[in-house]
């Protein structure tokens, strides 16, 4: 049996000396961010904040700030939880072990919802009542940082068929009238979208509840990729290992185990909403999103508020892409043909950039080895759920591929094979993460797909080569084996110019920065700087590059990487 309450989460995290009570009064603004902050840097413990200045209810975050602490909390279910997932994968399995079948068929009915009465323990307050807990000094006010948004399609409606999203809640703050409207920030490809839509083609509001807090199953429920097909409620029941417990009361559906709720309608209007610290580091900008009218706002009377802190990764968030891996395993695998591995590489923000490994079946007919499978799995990818808002895809056939999870050696081997006049596939005027802000305008950009197969081409220097440059460039560093990085306020332009008459033999890719001592510092630096500042179509050129049969190629491709008019500004406390 899993946790009925995200209370009893906490006693049971406090009873095994994984949580810290801080009993002294704390400020929502900033102080209570920071303090999770240096908290989850140091793999620390779950922290409930007692005593908050302007709120009588307490608040708990790091709740999943290492994937040790996640697994404790699901202990009970997970390992059925994969089960149920290879079932789902491999029916056959079932036929060979009927009695673990069995077991994971009757574990399903927790995923079943259960109808109950509006709960008693409610109270009804206002917005201002929550803790206005604010993480970044430029943010344009408090936001849900752990929100369960809860809708339904108008045309199809019903609990299991509902969607249970986590887009970001604006509390306060812009033009929004205290305790009457709260900014709802979606982003493309959610199913809330869907719900909206279908809402407003026939001039009706949707009505959207919101919970916060309740077991750690819901939160978590409602991050997973899970296919459209497949509920967050099915899978929240499943992975707590209790029914979802929920309640009707004034035509919302209310989550009858959170500890908050606000319930509300989102009509066609839009309010600017921002700008908040992103989870790629950034501050994401004022735009215009849905807002919601707020119409109740209900808590338990011992509630408990749940938050995390984003910003450039590795945060808290970072630990869901861990555990979301660690469940599914082989899902995605398995439902694109020919894909043996894949990395969301969080040191990017995600999806900024994949790096992938498929088979490369086609080589009897292949003797060249140039890239072929691999490019048919490489445009699945792009078209597979959250995998399409993909920035770079870097994809490597399987036979002596290196471990996927370390990307330093995923880079170099990849930079060994790679035929830069034909290697690299772009596509242009298309979408990216809304929080990516590389491209010109919101949600617009473009991708690049790096293919490489067949045996190694050069060798990759090790060394910082002997480049007499002009003053336009200061400094010059090896990142990994062949990877040039230089600084400078030069064109890119001017750069060509000067290396063009240069030998650059071992060298298989130049980025373009800001500082080099800061991207020598670490690897991760670098991938963080090149993947989330470069926009493919715009900023990639090569020495010696061509436009053949609208197909770029070059000899050795340019990066610029540094911080263009348009980007959103670094995040800084």
């Amino acid at each position: 049996m899993g946790y009925s309450s995200l209370r009893a989460c906490i006693d049971d995290l406090e009873e095994n000396k994984l949580l810290i009570r801080i009993k002294e009064e704390m400020d929502p603004n900033l102080e209570m961010a920071s303090r999770h902050l240096q908290e989850f840097k140091n793999s620390g413990k779950a922290l409930l904040f007692e005593n908050i200045k302007g709120s009588k209810y307490s608040a708990v975050s790091n709740l999943f700030g290492t994937l040790e602490r996640s697994n404790f909390i699901f202990r009970n279910s997970i390992h059925k939880v994969k089960k149920i997932i290879d079932l789902k994968l491999n029916p056959i399995h079932g036929f060979k072990n009927p009695m673990s079948a069995l077991q994971s068929a009757f574990y399903s009915i927790k995923a079943l919802p259960k109808k109950v009465s509006f709960p008693k323990t409610f109270e009804q307050i206002k917005i201002t009542d929550i803790p206005q807990i604010k993480c970044w000094p430029k943010d344009g006010g408090s936001f849900i940082t752990l929100p369960q948004v809860y809708s339904e399609d108008i045309n199809n409606s019903g609990i299991m068929n509902s969607n249970l999203g986590m887009y970001r809640v604006q509390l306060g703050g812009n033009d929004y009238i205290t305790n009457k409207e709260v900014g709802l920030h979606y982003q493309i490809h959610r199913g809330i979208g869907i719900h909206h839509r279908n809402a407003l083609r026939i001039g009706s509001p949707l009505k959207v509840s919101i919970f916060v807090g309740g077991p750690p199953s819901h939160t978590f429920a409602a991050v997973m990729p899970l296919p459209e097909s497949m509920s967050e409620i099915a899978f929240a029941g499943i992975l707590e290992g209790r029914r979802f417990r929920y309640a009707v009361k004034d035509g919302y559906t209310i989550s009858a185990d959170a500890d908050f709720i606000i319930c509300g309608e989102v009509g066609s209007d839009l309010k600017p909403e921002g700008p908040f610290g992103d989870h790629l580091g950034y501050y994401s900008l004022v735009h215009n999103f849905p807002f919601l009218k707020v119409d109740k706002v209900y808590a338990k009377k011992d509630a408990i508020w749940p938050f995390t802190v984003v910003g450039r990764p590795p945060q808290e968030d970072s630990q869901f892409g861990k555990m979301i891996h660690y469940m599914t395993g082989k899902a995605i695998k398995d439902e694109i043909p020919g894909l043996k591995a894949i990395n969301a590489v969080d040191e990017s923000g995600v999806h900024p950039l994949l790096l992938a490994i498929g088979s490369e079946r086609y080589t009897p007919y292949n003797p060249s080895r140039v890239p072929q499978e691999i490019l048919t799995i490489a445009n699945h990818i792009l078209g597979t759920g959250q995998l399409s808002l993909a920035k770079y895809l870097l994809i490597v056939e399987e036979e002596g591929a290196p471990d996927i999870n370390n990307k330093e050696s995923f880079f170099i081997h990849l930079l060994e094979r790679v035929d830069w006049s034909r290697d690299m596939h772009f596509q242009t005027m298309t979408t990216i993460d809304t929080l990516d802000y590389s491209g010109e305008g919101l949600n617009e950009g473009s991708k690049l797909i790096i293919a490489a197969a067949g045996p190694k081409k050069r060798n990759l220097l090790k060394q910082k080569p002997l480049l007499k440059l002009s003053r336009k460039f200061t400094n010059i560093c090896i990142v990994i084996d062949g990877v040039l990085a230089i600084d400078g306020n030069g064109s890119v332009e001017d750069l060509i110019q000067e290396l063009e008459n240069i030998h650059m033999d071992g060298i298989a890719l130049i980025t373009l920065v800001d500082d080099v001592l800061f991207v020598a510092e670490d690897f991760s630096n670098w991938l963080w700087v090149c993947f989330t500042r470069s926009n493919p179509s715009h900023d990639i050129y090569g020495l010696d590059e061509v436009l053949k049969n609208k197909h770029f190629s070059c000899s050795i491709p340019i990066i610029d990487a540094r911080i263009k008019k348009h980007h959103a500004p670094v995040l800084e406390r």
